[in-house]
């Protein structure tokens, strides 16, 4: 479980670390930064997986998704005391720097713009540094695997081991270490990246995937746009927890049930029965909302649970009505994994917060800065980066 998240320069954050338990709600006014946190969390997720060049174009590049704000650590130009000034002329250039900790390792990551121009992809990020460590909290002691540029070094109970001092700048140590049983602790992380799990608004259009029939294969993961909910359901039924499944349908429509349908080709296809209609609904006729409830089921009921899931706007198109059921629902998936929701809905934030180890952050701007509300200096969990720079 990660127990600390940590951001540094992306976007609205300048400086954010952040406590985590088994559930946690992200929330806040319109504009306070949730989806950067969200953003930030899966950008971090990427550099275990397809890497981290690709997403951050899709942002604008490096440069548009930097800390854009002053550098007021004194806070004297928050109050007015000094004007407002971006960095002085020829200090460097800031760098996004995204970290976790957890039980038993932690990862951290600082990228920067290219140093040198003899490129034409002079814009896309560099590593700068990379570091995995045991426990916690990171200490010099504590280092396993240390990433600085290009050289990257392992830990030895004799010393510092170099595994290579040509990789890329342009790729995470994940690309090229851990594929061995020279380095254990790299592969150990990554895998437990590359499992983190994300959903982000569910197509339920009237084009959308899960509402069409589709050819049913066993799916133990819901895909990120639903397309294979029938089958997801199905697999649920016979190899998870299918009277949950019941449960959260019935919690939410009483009376009503979902079956799956198998036709000829091998065409699976959800019907919906529901209390009072002659006959079921298929997924075609539902309404954006019972689509939507239904796929966040097939997630957060998968027979095949994540370390870390993370749920961004789960309440959009639902009825009201239907947030405590939901609410029900995730607090049943914190059970078995670490779970995030990034909401602004106030129901489903008291739905959450009926249970005791909900861990409620709530996100302010001041001086247009992403900031924890109530957290003192003192209240921040221990965090230091490698360089220690910011």
């Amino acid at each position: 479980m990660l127990t600390t998240l940590a951001i540094n320069n992306y976007r609205s954050i300048r400086e954010l670390v952040i406590p985590l338990t088994r559930l946690n709600l992200i929330t806040g006014p319109n504009g306070s930064g949730k989806s950067n946190i969200y953003r930030a969390l899966r950008l971090l997720a990427s550099t275990a997986k397809d890497g981290i060049i690709a997403p951050l174009a899709r942002e604008g590049g490096l440069s548009s998704v930097v800390w854009a704000g002053p550098d007021d650590r004194s806070g004297r130009m928050r109050r007015g005391e000094i004007p407002v000034q971006g960095r002085a002329p020829g200090a460097p250039a800031p760098r996004i720097k995204l970290g976790f900790a957890g039980e038993d390792f932690g990862y951290a990551v600082s990228m920067g713009l290219v140093a040198e121009k003899a490129t034409s992809f002079a814009l896309d990020p560099e590593f700068k540094r990379e570091s995995i460590w045991a426990g916690p909290v990171m200490r010099p002691a504590s280092l396993l695997v240390d990433r600085d540029g290009s050289v990257v070094r392992r830990r030895l109970d004799s010393g510092w081991d170099l595994l290579t001092q040509h990789l890329p700048r342009y790729e995470s140590l994940f690309s090229q270490v851990g594929n061995d049983k020279v380095s254990p602790e790299v592969f150990t992380v990554r895998e437990a990246m590359r499992r983190w799990r994300f959903y982000d608004h569910f197509r339920v259009d009237a084009d959308s995937p899960a509402r069409q029939p589709r050819i049913g294969t066993r799916t133990l993961v819901l895909d990120h746009d639903g397309a294979d909910l029938a089958a997801a359901w199905q697999t649920i039924r016979e190899i998870g927890d299918g009277e949950a499944l019941d449960q959260a349908v019935a919690d939410a429509f009483p009376g009503a049930q979902v079956e799956i349908e198998t036709q000829s080709g091998g065409l699976f296809s959800l019907r919906f029965h529901q209390e009072g209609l002659l006959r079921p609904l298929a997924a075609a006729e539902l309404s954006d909302g019972t689509l939507r409830y239904l796929l966040l089921c097939a997630a957060l009921l998968t027979p095949r649970p994540p370390e870390l899931m993370v749920i961004n706007e789960p309440e959009s198109s639902l009825h009201p009505d239907l947030t405590a059921a939901l609410g029900r629902l995730i607090r049943r998936a914190a059970r078995s994994s670490q779970v995030w929701v990034v909401s602004h809905s106030v129901r489903l934030a008291a739905a959450l917060e009926e249970d005791e180890h909900c861990n409620t952050i709530v996100l302010e701007k001041v001086f247009s800065e992403t900031t924890l509300m109530g957290q003192r200096l003192l209240d921040r969990p221990a965090w230091s980066w490698v360089d220690g720079k910011n």
